[in-house]
């Protein structure tokens, strides 16, 4: 199976790279400045679960000449229209594309340039960031992959795509309700983003002060909702396990959003909480404490000129 990793970022690059390492025939689609970085330095990972360096097989856009059989997508939402143009060369009537990124607006926007039958559902529980010498770090222990057909089937493709997946490096899972998957995703990262981006602090941090505790509970309960409403409740167990982890004392836990805040970088907010808010509107869900996380971050992304 060829498979094409659009970009090496901090998610592409550690999967795509635990994949090449494990002998599987993986492509990184890059920029120009990606690829001399990584002809120089090589594709390397540093991680709890081992450390990797590859010298990875590249590709730029206008070098595109045939489809590939399984396209791996996990750039940032903000990214995801010029990455379609610059990938949409290698999709032909067999091509799967397997996206990574959080929410569902992007399930939307693939559909409608690739059809339905081309978008798988996939996601992912890893906390990564990439350095400035293009090192990816693997930060904590989750590492997992879940991926599955969204009409619910167990087709030879999805076999085929999840046998490719297996033995490389980091725990997979076949799953049989993908769609319940990446709304357990998107509640979780929502709440866990509006927690330390809203609070602006660690999990630690937040907890460690009066109100901390109540008001992390609180945020937890405004995303269980919107999940709930669109019908994709939460059980008990997932709850008090999130709970647990987004209250732990001395916690140095943060959202991948609040680490970009951080940075100046551009953030995910129309496509993480945005639509999450939306969603939950539609069913008459309150939010106040989810809602003031959004209006924060976009004041922050329009003051970058983010649209």
């Amino acid at each position: 199976m060829r498979i094409l990793v659009i970009g090496a970022g901090a998610v592409g690059g550690y999967f795509g790279g635990r994949l090449a390492a494990a002998g599987r025939d993986v492509t990184f689609l890059v920029r120009a400045g990606r690829a001399e970085q990584l002809r120089r330095t090589g594709l390397q990972i540093k991680s709890s679960q081992g450390d990797v360096t590859i010298q990875p097989k590249l590709l730029l856009a206008a070098e595109i000449s045939e489809p590939f059989d399984l396209i791996l997508l996990s750039t940032k939402a903000y990214s995801l229209d010029a990455a379609i143009d610059d990938f949409a060369p290698a999709v032909g009537p067999q091509t799967a594309i397997l996206p990574l990124l959080n929410g569902m607006r992007h399930v939307d926007t693939l559909v409608a340039r690739f059809g339905e039958a081309a978008v798988l559902g996939g996601t992912t529980r890893i906390v990564a960031d990439l350095d400035s010498e293009g090192i990816v770090h693997q930060l904590g222990t989750w590492h997992d992959f879940t991926c599955g057909e969204r009409d619910k089937s167990l087709s030879p493709r999805i076999e085929r795509i999840d046998a490719t997946l297996r033995d490389c490096g980091f725990p997979t899972t076949l799953s049989s309700d993908i769609l319940a998957a990446m709304w357990s995703k998107w509640m979780m990262l929502s709440s866990m983003a509006a927690i330390t981006c809203l609070l602006r602090g660690s999990v630690g941090q937040v907890v460690a002060v009066h109100g901390g505790v109540e008001t992390v509970q609180a945020l937890i309960a405004e995303s269980s909702a919107i999940a709930t409403a669109n019908g994709y409740p939460q059980t008990p167990e997932f709850l008090a396990q999130h709970t647990a982890r987004m209250t732990q004392p001395g916690s140095a836990l943060t959202a991948s959003m609040f680490r970009d805040l951080q940075k100046g970088a551009p953030v995910e907010v129309e496509h993480i909480l945005g639509d999450f808010l939306s969603r939950g509107q539609a069913h008459g869900v309150e939010t106040p404490l989810l809602r003031a996380a959004y209006v924060q971050l976009s004041i922050y992304s329009v003051s970058l000129g983010q649209k």
